[in-house]
């Protein structure tokens, strides 16, 4: 499973667009009147203005090179501000194993740079926005999170623990080991290194094999790209 294209919901186009290219340096892939996209590794970012409800935000994360984690947390850390969790600026997943560490942009989205050191490869030149690798992880927020699981399950993307998918648990749902991620969650679940709760808002989440996301009505959707 790899994320091929991730369109999020954004009330500040251009401050967004600003931040992306101009602050954190991406390449900036095209833009119309109402979208810009980014390119994140193998991956597109896409913002969209259209039909905006409120101050949508969303959790997402990107994967970095195994063997440069601190160097990647100094390069954010002059450009943005690092966000806490419990007075510490990095998170130690011991279990997976990684290291990450978060900040929050212009449209309140809570984004993760995440060192992966089984899936990850490494890089040996410095640090610089073009070694971060692919989207990594994105919250997908829906009302009823066993359902949709099983309807995940129905493309081969699975729980990665196999624990059963409830109400109140985050789920790391992945077809293989690749360290890219769906994070599937109901509302209210807090998100880590914020004090923002999960909600639902609109987004597309286009993979290699299938498009899946939350519609304006906030209904969960997928179809079969193939």
């Amino acid at each position: 499973m790899e994320i091929k294209l991730l369109t999020l919901q954004t009330a500040q186009l251009e401050t967004m667009k600003e931040f992306y290219t101009e602050c954190l340096g991406f390449s900036l892939r095209g833009e119309s009147p109402n979208a810009f996209q980014i390119q994140v590794g193998t991956s597109i970012l896409e913002f969209i203005d259209e039909n905006v409800a409120g101050t949508p935000y969303y959790h997402f994360a990107f994967n970095i090179p195994s063997n440069q984690f601190q160097e990647a947390k100094a390069w954010l850390k002059g450009k943005t501000t690092l966000l806490l969790e419990d007075g510490e600026d990095e998170a130690d997943f011991s279990f997976w194993p990684a290291h990450a560490c978060y900040f929050e942009d212009p449209s309140g989205n809570i984004v993760e740079l995440i060192a992966r050191y089984r899936e990850n490869p490494m890089k040996e030149s410095p640090f610089s926005v073009n070694h971060i690798l692919n989207i990594s992880e994105i919250g997908l927020v829906v009302k009823d999170a066993p359902k949709v699981g099983e309807q995940l399950k129905a493309i081969n993307i699975f729980e990665s623990d196999n624990e059963p998918i409830t109400h109140s648990s985050l789920h790391f749902m992945q077809e293989n080991k690749n360290g890219v991620f769906i994070i599937l969650t109901s509302v209210g679940r807090r998100w880590l290194f914020s004090e923002k709760k999960s909600e639902i808002f609109p987004l597309k989440i286009t993979l290699d094999k299938a498009v899946l996301g939350v519609n304006e009505q906030n209904e969960f959707f997928i179809n079969n790209r193939l």
